[in-house]
């Protein structure tokens, strides 16, 4: 899975962002307990973990991340700059 130290990688992933987010910043955006004020109804990501039987998913599902953004910025560094030429104008 991962090489390197966490916080290695951790550099490494945040390298890899779409837009003003990193992937690793947009799961933690979206995985804490919440109560939806109308219905009362409360999204618990560990609780859905432990429906499912796996009590570590989101520390899986947080490797997983780290370990493709690693591994798309080792493919995505050697690559040559890419030349965009823009259309002439008539």
């Amino acid at each position: 899975m991962l090489s390197g130290t966490a916080s290695s990688n951790m550099i490494e992933e945040s390298r890899n962002a779409r837009g003003s987010r990193s992937t690793l910043g947009r799961i933690i955006d979206r995985y804490y307990i919440k109560t939806d004020k109308p219905s009362g109804i409360v999204n618990d990501p560990n609780g859905w973990s432990r429906e499912v039987g796996d009590p570590r998913h989101i520390l899986h599902l947080v490797a997983r991340v780290t370990t493709a953004s690693v591994e798309t910025m080792r493919i995505v560094d050697p690559l040559p700059p890419l030349d965009i030429v823009e259309p002439v104008e008539k």
